[in-house]
């Protein structure tokens, strides 16, 4: 009766530290993208001011996989669900400029780059990006987005380096400001990583 005791501690202690860890986001966050440059990345770097916590850990953008089916909710996939970056989901920067954007031409390749400070068992990379007409007024959503990837590298459970680049063709057809949402899902745990990249086609 005793090991039985011990085994359902164990097993609800366990259950309670995953919760935790998927509510916080974990403790030290693992990874972001700086190209195009994410909105962590502009704060991290100076560019937008004002921007709370997220600018000492552009990397901790952490938050439940399986996007698009799951996945932070609609309105908070900037910030990967986690309130305290609030900030990367709002329309605007925290002092109501635009969110600078990267110049980037539909049709041609792009090299995509990430930086990670804790190189996880990786699933895969997968890119999305707004619609014509998207709605630029409000936090992005599921209905803004073309929900099928324009990009997925799959990295079939391998580690990435420090730093990590990958290919591929952007989606043609688009002008003006735009969105790429990038999500770096984890191997062996439930969570991917979020990163929101301003872009003008």
């Amino acid at each position: 009766m005793r090991t039985k005791t011990k085994l359902t501690s164990a097993v609800l202690g366990a259950a309670t530290a995953g919760a935790f860890a998927l509510s916080t986001g974990g403790a030290s966050g693992h990874g972001y993208t700086d190209l195009p440059v994410s909105r962590q990345k502009l704060c991290q770097n100076g560019t937008v001011a004002n921007c709370g916590s997220i600018q000492w850990e552009p990397q901790s953008v952490e938050g439940p996989k399986g996007f698009p089916a799951a996945g932070p909710a609609d309105g908070r996939l900037c910030n990967g669900g986690l309130s305290r970056f609030a900030q990367l989901s709002a329309p605007r920067t925290p002092s109501g400029a635009a969110w600078p954007t990267t110049r980037v031409t539909g049709g041609q390749s792009y090299t995509f780059r990430w930086q990670f400070t804790a190189m996880h068992a990786t699933t895969d990379f997968r890119y999305y990006v707004t619609e014509p007409g998207w709605n630029q007024n409000h936090a992005l959503s599921r209905s803004d987005l073309t929900l099928t990837p324009f990009l997925t590298v799959p990295y079939d459970g391998r580690r990435p380096p420090a730093t990590l680049s990958h290919s591929g063709t952007l989606p043609s057809g688009l002008s003006g400001h735009h969105v790429i949402l990038a999500v770096w899902t984890i191997a062996d745990t439930g969570n991917a990583f979020y990163a929101c990249s301003d872009v003008t086609f």
